[in-house]
């Protein structure tokens, strides 16, 4: 079962979180950030990961520390339920349409935290969300997560395409990368021997 629960307590933000990785894409979703729940619902969508993720955070003051805390608490309980990794396919990628805007992202569950992200926005906001968030949020998911990831932005004219392709890319690359592999059965992907 490669599940996993976890909450999350500062003086910012109190988070709770739970996932489920051979899921169906079933997302109940609290942030407190409404764009951040529908990128969120892109992820369980289309990685197929089963999410439900409910924080409570300081957003009087803006959505910063709830979007990064709650891409921390993805992270630490993505790593929680990968275990110890025997089995996993590693590597994922994905490019992901929508109208005018293309997303590449490639994910390698290396054990080594590296977050290479080229989205330039074509605005500042989408809605009241800032979109500096997102890096804020992969940056978050990246070090406690313990994986190397790339997001590549290629083209769009649409801040909320952009997003959006990026998040759905992500999922897919995610639910590639997580996936079992049948022929490598109990053993870690890695000459090292170790992840």
């Amino acid at each position: 079962m490669r599940q996993a629960e976890l909450s999350r307590n500062t003086l910012e933000t109190r988070i709770a979180v739970r996932i489920d990785l051979d899921g169906t894409g079933v997302a109940t979703l609290a942030s407190g950030v409404p764009f951040l729940d529908h990128m969120l619902d892109q992820i369980a969508r289309h990685g197929l990961i089963d999410l439900e993720v409910r924080c409570e955070g300081d957003t009087h003051i803006d959505d910063h520390h709830s979007v990064e805390d709650i891409g921390i608490a993805l992270g630490q309980a993505f790593a929680r339920a990968l275990g110890d990794k025997k089995g996993l396919r590693r590597y994922g990628h994905a490019y992901v349409p929508l109208d005018e805007a293309l997303s590449r992202v490639v994910v390698d569950f290396s054990g080594r935290p590296g977050l290479f992200y080229a989205v330039n926005f074509t605005r500042e906001r989408i809605g009241c969300f800032e979109v500096d968030l997102v890096r804020e949020f992969f940056q978050g998911f990246v070090n406690h997560a313990g994986l190397t990831l790339h997001i590549d932005n290629l083209r769009g004219d649409n801040a909320h395409h952009q997003a959006e392709t990026v998040f759905k890319a992500f999922g897919r690359a995610l639910r590639m990368a997580a996936e079992i592999d049948p022929r490598a059965a109990g053993v870690i992907p890695s000459t090292k021997g170790a992840l």
